[in-house]
């Protein structure tokens, strides 16, 4: 039985069954605590928890999720998978035990040609909570099970909880018999090879407190609605029905592992670990192809980050097996054509998925030949030593300069038996990204209220009244004034709160659209607001500054939209669209946007393309967008149906979540025909202009347009014209000579250069062989020191052009420092050989500072009243060896 066919008797069963059958939610999740969807009930889990009330009894669905916590186990065991498939029946205070026993149980033996899976109902075992006598009165009443294959077992395997207080409850899993050549017998509680767990259903009856581990906590009750969450491995089904070994066997994943071996010319099953990367390969490869289509892009934080890492280790386990050519065109191809019977978007949207995949690959490519050099050589040095570990600055300097992530360092390190200084790596990172945080940190500067306070808000008073589509001013009663450490009893001048009103006409930023300026105003208090964020599904959140008076719970204040900042918004939101729909007017439907960020006067546009844009490509997606303002399109706005709105073509930004009613926005009917929840203009030439400032790359296979809109667009072409008209004075050429004019300057310029560098190396070849003649001997070593007029370069070119004047024959050290207090010291090859290492010698010549590499390093630092002084300590560095 095919896994696509597995997948669709799954859903029949349970919608025949009174079961809403729900489409699986997109891998990204906007959970904060998660990167992707990594369980059956993630989608469900406000409904399951009693945050949201469900929109259905009853559901089912087969949800995608990547799971990689344990990444460095895909392959090596035939249990762990990046990606996987779980099929799930739900019950919202509905069902319970007895029936989500009967359907599994009935599902799970029936025959096929009755819709059923036809397990052997004598080799399925079952596993309850010791405490769950229930569920072992119905396993046997419903299955006719004999107490020997009903296995009691704890809270460590058969009780669920999220791990917080909230819902938690007893499970029961499934389990089938492989048969003896898997193991030994037994039951589940001896070996879970032999005998493989296939479906667990947990029976969510209780209220837990707080506590850690699996049972360090307490069962505060009962539930007031119970529910039911259960979930069924496809990939497992796949297995047992298929009759393989693995889920790297089923057809799903068997095609892309035979391809791979093809392409490397080794036989599965030969050799383990040339079946490890195998079996990497084919898990990776269909993990990419299913993050890309839901479109997650190759980067270097969170989402991206985990993409890139599986992209590059597919790639580089295809190296490992001898296969040195792109692998990527040969293998995706494959798993779409074994995804797309259940999935058929990742065959629509095959020709984006392939570009940045294909993309990935040749930046990876031309990373491993580089940084795979630079490693090696570093690896050497520490073997050389006589050290275990690679320092954390040296791991740092392959991922900053070179883009060596430090898995792949930590991967390739430990083939040459060789530890990474991980801690020291990790705090370079830390600090480096404290730095690129700290402006942030200062725009953001002020109160942040606590969730756990903004959710008694929500409790207490249900969600905001949201006008922002509707008018810009409301009168509001304060809800809630927030501090840091949370509730506070007053806002006073000056200080920053953050605010929670019954009625809100402000944007809380999403989608891409900043949030909006304004104020609060009431008797006693004037409030600047700042920002406005949903920290909560359903509860909007102001953060203020107080700037007269004082603002307090209870207050009734006019909330105003600053009108000019809204207008600004609208412009940009809705050039943003007409932007995008530009964008895929000139060069295709794969120009899907895959981000933006819009605020007054300007916006942004992230999306998949190898390569800029040439010229005249970018002034006809210009053109296209401002003469879509110029028909002054209309801009309608309509909630319809998801499935409505997905069957008109509209277009849905793959991070966002979206429920059963959508919002439309058109932009000249099916020109322009997105999901989106931001604030529009009413006709397309309200936009004013868009002009176009910059295109230039995000990352491997993803370039960003940006553009100024609006007012701001008009003063963009109007700096520029003044820009021109300027030049064109100072050259005294009209406007329409200017590119030649300017390439002929370009071109002297060039050509001094050339000359002024020719010369200058005349000058350092002529310097360094009368400082080679002059080296002095310390201890049968030719050393030289010198100070050079310049930089660091200079110092640099200096320093190896007197190495190279020295006699190959015999040690030599050229030290070479600069007014700025630089020092650079070259070894050449007979030196290095007799025992002497550039980064050492500056390292002692420099009190520790400094580093580099065995035949070249430098360091600075050294006042220049002690150069000289500096450098006449080298020759007895040297002869002291």
């Amino acid at each position: 039985m095919r896994t696509a066919d597995i997948r669709s008797r799954f859903l029949d069963h349970f919608a025949a069954r009174g079961h809403t059958v729900v489409p699986s939610a997109p891998l990204p999740t906007p959970d904060p605590t998660l990167l992707f969807v990594n369980a059956g009930m993630v989608p469900f889990k406000p409904y399951l928890t009693g945050v949201t009330d469900p929109p259905w009894p009853r559901a089912t669905s087969v949800q995608k999720c990547v799971r990689t916590l344990d990444i460095e186990e895909v392959g090596r065991t035939t249990r762990h998978g990046s990606f996987f498939q779980m099929n799930g029946n739900f019950s919202f205070g509905d069902y319970f035990k007895e029936e989500a026993i009967g359907y599994a149980w009935e599902l799970s033996t029936a025959a096929p040609a009755d819709g059923g899976f036809g397990l052997d109902p004598d080799r399925i075992w079952v596993t309850v909570h010791h405490s769950d006598d229930e569920a072992r009165i119905l396993w046997r009443r419903i299955a006719e099970l004999p107490d020997e294959r009903i296995v009691a077992r704890g809270d460590e395997d058969n009780f669920w909880s999220m791990g917080v207080p909230g819902p938690c409850g007893p499970c029961s899993e499934l389990y089938y018999d492989r048969g003896p050549a898997f193991g030994p017998e037994g039951g589940p509680a001896v070996d879970e090879d032999r005998f493989m767990e296939f479906w667990n259903l947990v029976f969510m009856q209780y209220e837990r407190g707080e506590g850690s581990g699996k049972s360090g906590y307490p069962i505060l009750g009962e539930l007031p609605r119970r529910n039911i969450d259960t979930g069924m491995g496809l990939e497992r089904m796949a297995t047992l029905l298929q009759d393989k070994d693995n889920l790297y066997e089923i057809d799903e994943t068997r095609p892309v592992l035979d391809r791979a071996a093809e392409l490397a010319g080794v036989r599965y099953g030969a050799e383990e670990g040339a079946d490890v990367r195998l079996r990497v390969v084919a898990d990776h490869v269909r993990t990419a192809l299913m993050l890309l289509a839901d479109g997650t892009t190759p980067g270097n934080e969170g989402r991206g980050y985990v993409l890139r890492r599986i992209l590059r280790r597919a790639v580089r386990s295809m190296r490992r097996l001898g296969h040195h050519d792109p692998a990527l065109p040969e293998l995706l191809p494959v798993a779409r054509d074994c995804m797309a019977p259940g999935y058929p978007d990742v065959a629509e949207s095959f020709a984006r998925i392939a570009d940045q995949a294909y993309g990935e690959e040749d930046a990876f490519r031309a990373t491993l030949k580089q940084g795979t050099t630079v490693l090696d050589t570093a690896i050497s040095e520490v073997k050389r030593q006589g050290r275990r570990a690679l320092p954390g600055d040296r791991a740092f300097l392959l991922h900053d300069t070179y883009g060596f992530p430090i898995d792949l360092t930590l991967e390739m390190a430990a083939e040459q038996g060789v530890e990474v200084d991980r801690e020291g790596f990790t705090a370079l990172m830390t600090e480096q990204r404290e730095r690129a945080r700290a402006d942030a940190r200062a725009r953001k500067a002020g109160a942040t209220a606590d969730t756990s306070a903004l959710r008694g808000v929500l409790d207490a008073h249900g969600p905001t009244d949201w006008r922002a589509w509707e008018t810009l001013a409301t009168e509001s009663r304060v809800l809630a004034v927030l501090g840091a450490e949370g509730p506070v009893p007053v806002a006073r001048t000056g200080e920053i709160a953050t605010v929670v009103l019954d009625r809100s006409p402000f944007y809380a930023e999403s989608g891409g659209q900043e949030s909006d300026a304004g104020t609060l105003s009431g008797t006693s208090v004037e409030a600047e607001v700042l920002d406005v964020q949903r920290p909560l599904p359903g509860l909007v959140a102001h953060q203020v500054r107080v700037t007269a008076g004082e603002l307090a719970a209870g207050d009734t204040v006019h909330a105003a939209v600053d009108a000019e900042w809204r207008l600004g918004a609208r412009q940009a939101h809705s050039g943003t669209h007409v932007l995008h729909a530009a964008l895929r007017e000139v060069l295709g439907p794969t120009a899907l946007q895959s981000g933006s960020y819009n605020r007054p006067g300007h916006l942004r546009l992230d999306f998949p393309r190898r390569g800029a844009l040439a010229p005249a490509v970018r002034s006809e997606v210009e053109e296209v967008a401002n003469r879509a303002l110029r028909r002054d399109l209309p801009v309608e706005v309509k909630w319809m149906p998801l499935p409505e709105a997905r069957e008109l073509g509209a277009l849905a930004l793959f991070d966002e979540t979206y429920g059963d009613s959508v919002r439309v926005v058109e932009i000249g009917g099916a020109w322009s025909r997105e999901l989106c929840g931001g604030t529009h203009v009413a006709h397309a030439s309200q936009i004013g202009t868009i002009a176009l400032t910059s295109e230039g790359s995000v990352g491997a296979g993803m370039r960003r347009l940006e553009a100024a809109v609006g007012i701001e667009g008009f003063a963009y072409l109007a700096r520029e014209r003044d820009l021109v008209a300027g030049i064109a004075e100072q050259l005294g050429a009209p406007r329409a000579e200017l590119p030649d004019r300017i390439a002929g300057l370009l071109d002297r310029l060039k050509a001094a250069d050339r000359e002024n560098a020719r010369l200058k190396q005349q000058a350092v070849a002529q310097r360094a062989g009368e400082l080679s003649a002059g080296a002095v001997d310390a201890g049968g070593v030719r050393v030289v020191t010198a100070t050079a007029e310049g930089g660091t370069d200079e110092a640099r070119s200096l320093a190896t052009a007197v190495r190279d004047r020295l006699s190959a024959a015999v040690p030599g050290v050229a030290g070479v420092g600069t007014a700025s207090g630089v020092v650079v010291i070259a070894l050449n090859k007979a030196a290095r050989e007799v025992g002497l290492d550039a980064s050492a010698l500056v390292k002692q010549l420099l009190g520790g500072r400094g580093g580099g590499f065995g035949e070249l390093a430098q360091g600075g630092g050294v006042p220049a009243e002690r150069l000289a002084d500096t450098l006449a300590e080298l020759p007895r560095l040297v002869g002291d060896r």
